[in-house]
């Protein structure tokens, strides 16, 4: 069968991609570089310095207790994402799998939680929260992202996918349902678990707002509030060089995750109907 197109049609394309990534890399790299500048160059076009100073890095060290508050992202993140995946999952296996009067009106449930913006929630989640006595709280910071639609929304396109003949064997052989869910659905759904696991995971890292009202004490204080504090609070001294490397010591994490699973996350992109 031959190639519809013409020759020339591919390098261009291969160009056009180089651009685009060019396009969308630049400012990342110019914020990288940045934090390598003295503080007067840091407005000028050129990314390369003149010289190579570690001085923003510094300050931020100096001010931040930085080890502290990336160990409670971790702890923070960690928990939320493992909890989101476990509790994700069943609910996603009970609505792709599992036939039960109001299901589908609890999915719509689920897609209308979705476009409620989120900060209508926050002063009765806060309430809930104060009443449990859970502020100042690692709890606090927890509990309520322990559950999370996308996650739910994205496993269930996946567990749509597989055969129903695998899962009806593994009945007729006498698998409960939470033994089908762990050991036949998620070993056949990794792709979709790991892009539902880098959602929230980048979710929970990123959040300012919820850390910055339920904690007040620096010792419990995330890595993204704390890198606030710093760039608001008069911690970075009012030069842009500290707030940008702050930021850029922020992102590291949540790039280096996508590099490690981004196979995973391309493939269940691909294949869960989630394109575009």
């Amino acid at each position: 069968m031959k190639r519809s197109g013409s020759p020339l049609a591919r390098p261009f394309a291969y160009l056009a991609l180089v651009v685009g990534a060019v396009v969308f890399a630049y400012p990342f790299l110019w914020m990288a570089l940045a934090t390598f500048k003295p503080e007067p160059e840091i407005s000028a076009l050129n990314p390369i310095p003149s010289r190579w100073s570690l001085d923003a890095y510094r300050l931020v060290f100096e001010t931040i207790p930085l080890g502290r508050a990336f160990f409670n992202s971790v702890l923070v993140t960690g928990l939320v994402t493992a909890s989101a995946l476990f509790f994700g999952s069943m609910a996603a296996y009970a609505l792709a799998r599992l036939r039960w009067r109001g299901r589908d009106a609890a999915f719509n449930v689920l897609l209308f939680s979705m476009m409620v913006p989120g900060i209508v929630l926050l002063i009765p989640l806060y309430t809930l929260v104060v009443r449990f006595g859970w502020t100042n709280e690692f709890t606090g910071l927890i509990v309520p992202a322990m559950m999370n639609a996308t996650a739910v929304l994205v496993l269930r396109q996946s567990f749509l996918t597989i055969p129903s003949e695998l899962v009806d064997a593994a009945r007729i052989d006498g698998c409960s349902e939470l033994r089908i869910l762990f050991r036949l659905v998620w070993p056949l759904s990794v792709p979709a678990l790991v892009t539902a696991g880098i959602l929230v995971f980048i979710g929970s890292w990123n959040d300012v707002l919820w850390p910055l009202i339920v904690v007040r004490e620096e010792a419990k204080m995330t890595m993204p509030q704390m890198v606030t504090l710093f760039a608001v609070g008069g911690g970075a001294q009012a030069k842009l060089g500290p707030q940008l490397a702050a930021a850029l010591l922020l992102a590291l994490p949540i790039i280096g995750a996508y590099l490690v699973f981004q196979r995973h996350f391309i493939a269940s992109l691909a294949t869960s109907g989630l394109k575009g």
